[in-house]
């Protein structure tokens, strides 16, 4: 499947999309004024130490605190564990830390600190004191002695050969995972690359020295060439930009990498329409924040995001097929488990995952669709653990998060029902109206009122509950002033209707 990426350039965004085939599969969006976080190096100060959650929140020197949770903390008993491991299959970074957290830090200690999720929602970033730095083909981890080759180097012969190829240039006392993309790069350019992360590793140290708590040490490459390093393995043979500045800065960065490792080809776009639009993306963008996503054969999903969790749902909708149910609901589960995870990759979720799949009577089925499932998760770097579909058609899953989900970046809640999706009817407004206006005569003694409402309000007051309105007249002896709002509703207190004491009397 041929790959792109897709990189729009504006004055206040920068929006890269990675294409397979003519389907959006992921997007990455950042604003120019709020860069993202993930992977900046902190001198950081212990806010406070919360033994009961065994977590800290630190000072970075941004506007929200960041947490830190006791498996992303490291001490002298942890370093041992961890250089206790043996073999390349075992990340170093999997290991957590036991130790009680209280026993490790106190308010006010100086520590280092890399961010390992944007800030997501009221809450704000997570840190660990487990730092790695990231290049082209290797990830530098300074405070392990481990090597680690990637998962998705699957060939065995290919991971022995690594390993010691690493282990010839790897610094004493320092670690270093290999990454997919140095499946077949020379030890020449591993070792250019090395030496650039232990420049970069440095710095950090001299930063760390130097400045004062809080503090930046290290930041993170802009989200082209971030996503464009990240990405190196994912095998994009085309590269398509529309702005000049951008287009010699990846120009540089390709330059470096050896044609038969990266042949892709960097082209500046030159149309008048815009690149978004003319590959469709704006579309699959749109799609993307659509609670409704149809299937081939006409079934569709329905995708709710909650604060715990996200949860799909499976429906057969205008699909009969043509032979038996059992086979309309295996075909359509098929194609529900393929879509769902080009969902997770383009919306960016993660966390909870639970996806109601229709009912399968046969085990085969279920085994079917559980491999189905796995198949499509081979093309999502993000890391995932799976439980297979159980009797009742559902499967539980979470994925890794390290920043916002599509729908929560380019969303905000709805100000007419805060968020829930649903709105009260116009008859339940009026009435609600009606009690208001009754308490608001009873505490004030006024009897002329100014009500100012949807038009849709007054007309449902006025017509199919006039004679609720005639009998509050009667009551309280009250003259109202119904006015249609002719402002949107957002600027109409966030509220269907208004209340004013009518100072003509």
């Amino acid at each position: 499947m041929e790959k792109r990426l897709v990189i729009n350039v504006d004055a206040s965004e920068t929006r890269i999309a990675l294409l397979e085939g003519d389907r959006t599969a992921e997007l990455y969006i950042e604003n120019q004024s709020s860069r993202g976080m993930v992977g900046n190096i902190y001198k950081a100060k212990v806010s406070r130490v919360l033994p009961g959650m065994q977590s800290a929140f630190v000072n970075i020197g941004t506007d929200r605190s960041a947490f830190l949770y006791v498996g992303d903390v490291v001490d002298d008993d942890y370093l041992k564990k961890i250089k206790a491991i043996e073999g390349s299959d075992v990340d170093p970074r999997s290991t957590t830390n036991k130790t009680p957290i209280e026993k490790i830090l106190r308010e006010g200690q100086e520590i280092m600190v890399q961010v390992a999720k944007e800030p997501l929602g009221t809450k704000g970033p997570r840190v660990t004191m487990l730092v790695t730095i990231p290049g082209r083909y290797l990830v530098l981890m300074p405070e392990f002695d481990n090597i680690g080759i990637s998962r998705r180097i699957e060939d065995e012969e290919k991971r022995v050969f690594l390993e010691e190829l690493v282990e010839s240039i790897r610094p004493q006392g320092m670690g270093i995972i290999v990454r997919t993309a140095a499946a077949d790069v020379s030890k020449e350019m591993l070792e250019k690359d090395l030496k650039f992360l232990l420049r970069i590793w440095n710095d950090v140290v001299g930063y760390q020295q130097a400045r004062s708590a809080p503090a930046l040490l290290y930041q993170e490459p802009d989200i082209i060439l971030k996503t464009c390093r990240d990405l190196e393995a994912e095998d994009v043979l085309e590269i398509i930009v529309d702005d000049k500045q951008s287009y010699d800065q990846l120009e540089h960065f390709i330059a470096e990498t050896p044609d038969d490792v990266s042949p892709r080809k960097l082209r500046l776009y030159g149309e008048i329409s815009s690149i978004f639009d003319h590959y469709g993306i704006e579309i699959d963008i749109a799609k993307a924040l659509s609670r409704k996503v149809w299937l081939p054969s006409g079934g569709y999903l329905v995708i709710d995001q909650t604060e715990a969790l996200t949860a799909f749902d499976v429906n057969t909708g205008t699909y009969v097929g043509s032979h038996n149910a059992r086979e309309t609901i295996l075909k359509t589960n098929l194609e529900a488990a393929t879509e769902m995870v080009h969902q997770l990759r383009l919306r960016n979720l993660g966390g909870i995952i639970i996806v109601d799949f229709i009912d399968m009577e046969e085990f085969s089925d279920r085994e079917q669709v559980n491999s189905c499932l796995e198949e499509a998760l081979r093309l999502d770097k993000s890391r995932t653990n799976v439980l297979g579909i159980n009797e009742l058609g559902l499967v539980q899953m979470t994925r890794k998060r390290t920043r916002e989900s599509l729908e929560r970046s380019m969303t905000e809640d709805c100000p007419h029902c805060a968020g829930h999706g649903r709105v009260l009817k116009a008859q339940s407004v009026v009435f609600e109206m009606v009690r208001d206006i009754e308490r608001h005569v009873l505490r004030t003694g006024k009897k002329r009122l100014k009500v100012i409402a949807r038009e849709d309000i007054i007309d449902r007051l006025m017509q199919e509950e006039k004679q609720l309105y005639q009998q509050l007249v009667e009551k309280f002896d009250l003259v109202i002033d119904l006015e249609a709002s002719k402002v949107g509703l957002k600027q109409l207190s966030q509220a269907a209707y208004e209340l004013q004491d009518d100072h003509s009397e």
